[in-house]
């Protein structure tokens, strides 16, 4: 298992700790002709073959290095200034699966299946449900009650109450599962100190009632489901 901890630590060296911001834009101005991407792409594959310290995995080092290289130019080629963002994680996320299988395949690691039973499924099915279909049904429950000045404009961040919300009802799932409900407190208590600080100096009763109304509905239905799920794992 070292062996993975070692292929994330070459990632995280040659991805983020050693590759200076002049490699990155030559890259992205040059793409596939950038003398750095090559550079880049054999710093890795120098990095896993240092940190594993084993000649027979020279050769998955060296495959591995291959699929970075094409992973990076497969981004340089596609992203877009628009899609910069968006191309960033799909690359990390197929460095780390690229990193996964080839560190399986060179333990001789076989996929185990037995974590995907019931379980595993209403757990997955309940975090889903948490995100973007719970925002949905909140936002249409307290549509009755929107205030005139919601929609004006704001100095908030593009999604953010979006986004705030959907990391609130995780955490409150994760803590109910786990049986940290004392912590639900506490967050709840620093999402008041932050936002109801700021609507209480607005001086809209409405607008902070719609928040609160939203606020208890989103903590609420996260904290209703994590039962049920501790109800139907348990069973």
């Amino acid at each position: 298992m070292v062996v993975f901890v070692k292929l994330f630590l070459a990632h995280i060296l040659g991805d983020f700790i050693l590759q200076p911001s002049k490699w990155v834009e030559d890259k992205e101005q040059k793409r596939g002709k950038s003398f750095y991407l090559y550079t880049h792409t054999f710093l890795h594959f120098l990095l896993t073959i240092i940190l594993v310290a084993k000649t027979d995995f020279i050769v998955y080092g060296l495959i591995l290095a291959i699929f970075h290289g094409g992973i990076d130019y497969a981004k340089l080629t596609f992203q877009k200034t628009k899609t910069k963002r968006n191309w960033f994680l799909v690359d990390q996320v197929l460095h780390v699966i690229s990193i996964v299988i080839i560190g399986s395949i060179y333990l001789n690691l076989k996929f185990d299946y037995s974590f995907l039973n019931t379980n595993f499924w209403v757990i997955v099915t309940a975090i889903l449900l948490i995100t973007k279909p719970t925002s949905i049904i909140i936002k249409n429950i307290i549509s009755i009650w929107t205030p005139e000045n919601k929609d004006k404009k704001d100095n908030s961040l593009q999604n953010a109450g979006n986004f705030i919300g959907i990391l609130e009802r995780l955490f409150v799932f994760y803590f109910v599962l786990t049986n940290h409900i004392e912590a639900i407190g506490f967050l709840l208590a620093a999402k008041s100190i932050f936002r109801f600080g700021d609507l209480k100096e607005a001086k809209d009763r409405k607008l902070t009632e719609y928040v609160l109304i939203g606020t208890l509905l989103s903590f609420g239905i996260a904290f209703l489901l994590a039962i049920v799920v501790n109800y139907l794992t348990i069973l």
